[in-house]
């Protein structure tokens, strides 16, 4: 298969998971070539040391997870940039991920990227990463949960026995750094 033969491929490929996980809105045709081209990125990303995903960012006056619910008691939300280990991935695509601390007691933080406009490898569970964006509480649905425990994989047993809404330290990131 050729280069161009490849990509044309991937893309395809990548349109269809691209509606699978709620993105058949006009900006489809960009997503997709964004995500073709992190993927890509992704195979060449181990050799290279740190990836982007989204915007340019840095590592520079990044918090720690764990700092950040002190930081949000007296505010709705807050722009910070935050450092922290992937947990999980939505595996149909990688338009989210929950992020821990390296403190095993801290809050997990459930991210989306900005606008829909990237997203990041289904592989990097176990990675620490560098957000910047904003951070917020929000409620989520029981049918929004179940719709990400299924992008999880999770089992149908599981699934179902998500029957509350529940209160979420949540990130919308306008730039992710991996660290490979």
């Amino acid at each position: 298969m050729t280069m161009k033969n490849g990509l044309f491929f991937a893309l395809i490929l990548s349109s269809c998971l691209f509606a699978a996980c709620g993105g058949g809105d006009a900006n489809t045709q960009g997503a997709a070539a964004e995500e073709a081209s992190q993927t890509e990125q992704t195979a060449e990303a181990a050799d290279k040391g740190p990836s982007t995903f989204g915007e340019e960012i840095t590592t520079d006056d990044a918090i720690m997870l764990a700092e950040l619910p002190a930081k949000l008691e007296n505010v709705d939300s807050l722009k910070v940039k935050i450092r922290g280990t992937v947990e999980s991935v939505c595996q149909v695509k990688g338009c989210w991920m929950n992020v821990v601390s390296q403190d095993e007691n801290g809050e997990p933080i459930f991210v989306k990227f900005k606008d829909y406009g990237f997203f990041v490898p289904v592989d990097i569970t176990g990675q620490e990463v560098v957000m910047d964006g904003y951070a917020y509480r929000e409620v989520t649905s029981v049918s929004e949960l179940r719709h990400y425990a299924e992008d999880e994989g999770k089992s149908k047993e599981e699934i179902a026995a998500i029957t509350e809404p529940q209160e979420e330290l949540k990130f919308m990131a306008s730039g992710v750094l991996v660290m490979n």
